[in-house]
């Protein structure tokens, strides 16, 4: 099992690093947070899992363990596969997913794009206590705007500075105040693939 990788980030796009190791590429698919981490030409260090299927082998990277422990947690459930996984993890903190478990909170599961009613019903009720209790007090239904670090991400991640504060701005203003992780992937899909 790979359960880290560190080397020179060769490249980022909006889903996936190259990262480096002793000459071999290693291509690892991340959340957007994860992601806005990693500075081009510098070292960094992603934390892994490594899933194999049938016709695939792939590494699916975090910012830390407590997020690929979740990870891997995550897609124990039936139905949850690696994509819904990640994209759980695109929208909420491990912690936020732990407060809404304990508080059993479907509309804050089904905020993530894939998961309906029923499937955020399965998720609590065979996620149970898996994850854990929750470390601090997070308030998963109000976040705080998020702006500041949503361009600063956006910027990292190639986008002009200009740009990514005026689809910040548009985001906010049609969707309201979102957590970090879930303004700048509503923010990536507005952007799509323009630099």
């Amino acid at each position: 099992m790979i359960s880290l990788v560190r080397g020179t980030v060769l490249k980022t796009t909006a889903s996936t690093a190259i990262i480096d190791v002793g000459g071999i590429g290693f291509s690892v698919i991340a959340t957007p947070t994860t992601l806005s981490e990693l500075r081009v030409g510098q070292e960094g260090t992603i934390y892994t899992s490594f899933v194999v299927r049938e016709e695939s082998m792939t590494l699916y990277g975090f910012a830390d363990e407590d997020e690929r422990n979740t990870f891997e947690i995550l897609t124990t459930v039936s139905g949850i596969g690696p994509k819904i996984g990640l994209a759980v993890l695109s929208v909420h903190t491990p912690d936020i997913l732990r407060t809404i478990v304990e508080r059993k909170d479907i509309p804050g599961l089904t905020q993530v794009p894939g998961i309906g009613q029923k499937g955020a019903q399965r998720i609590l009720l065979e996620l149970g206590n898996k994850l854990g209790p929750a470390t601090s007090q997070v308030e998963a239904v109000a976040p705080a705007s998020a702006s500041a670090d949503v361009v600063a991400a956006l910027v990292g991640l190639g986008w002009n500075e200009d740009v990514a504060a005026r689809t910040v701005s548009d985001v906010e203003a049609e969707h309201g105040a979102m957590p970090v992780s879930q303004t700048l992937r509503v923010a990536l899909q507005k952007l799509g693939g323009k630099r």
